[in-house]
């Protein structure tokens, strides 16, 4: 029998992994609340990791699961899975000409433009070093301050964003907001360690990214599934820390 869900959002640090928190559950589809800190499925990148979400849902469910797409293991939030082949193939397709929405949050170093858009080309992750069309749009929601010197400034600047992904490149926003010179908190392959360490220095551990909504239609019904996944207490220490409303 599968252990009571919890929306708390512990790290996979811990003693115990966190357990499932189910968005949304129908006959044909599911999408899950993915916890910061597990991976999805067992892969090259797995490192000798042991543990994984995939595994979790079929116990969970029950039945045979089929991933539509993929979060990184640091990234938390809203995860898309089918039960049946049909049902995979139609939100595939979904994704492929880009009829999913997808919006993630995510805390970068420095203050952009209140709006901004990248397209610059991005390879495939380790093994495919053809690179392809790559487009993220960003939104900026709020901004703050640190007390800590950065760059001959007397404080350190962070902004909120939300990032809507055009395409679905390996580490896309990570690697767009490096490109951008403003990288994203708590990144350690893309990131910028000493502001990872500002963020440690007050408690937060993790990848600032959190996959916050889905968005598509039903492939059985046709009607709109609006999915969005709650922050965790990790990540809302960040909204604590500044000052922003998490609920709103």
């Amino acid at each position: 029998m599968a252990a009571a869900l919890n929306p708390d959002g512990a790290t996979a640090t811990d003693a115990t992994l966190p357990e499932l928190f189910v968005l949304h559950a129908d006959a044909q589809l599911a999408v899950v609340n993915k916890p910061a800190g597990l991976m999805v499925h067992d892969s090259k990148l797995a490192g000798g990791e042991t543990e994984f979400l995939a595994d979790r849902l079929r116990e969970h469910f029950g039945r045979p699961i089929f991933l539509i797409h993929r979060l990184d293991r640091a990234t938390s939030g809203c995860l898309l899975l089918a039960f049946d082949r049909d049902t995979a193939s139609a939100l595939g397709k979904d994704f492929m000409s880009r009829a999913v929405e997808k919006d993630y949050l995510a805390v970068c170093r420095g203050w952009p433009e209140p709006e901004f858009f990248i397209d610059h080309p991005l390879d495939g992750g380790p093994g495919k070093p053809e690179k392809k069309p790559a487009q993220t749009a960003f939104v900026r929601l709020a901004t703050g301050e640190l007390p800590l010197p950065s760059a001959g400034f007397p404080t350190s600047r962070y902004a909120l964003l939300r990032c809507r992904p055009q395409t679905g490149r390996f580490r896309q926003i990570r690697r767009h907001l490096k490109h951008a010179f403003h990288h994203l908190i708590g990144d350690t392959s893309h990131g910028d360690g000493r502001h990872n360490r500002n963020f440690r220095m007050h408690g937060v551990h993790r990848m600032l990214l959190h996959a916050q909504r889905l968005s598509f239609d039903h492939p059985s019904t046709g009607e709109r599934v609006d999915v969005t996944a709650p922050l965790d207490a990790e990540f809302r220490k960040v909204f604590d820390l500044f000052g922003w409303d998490a609920d709103n």
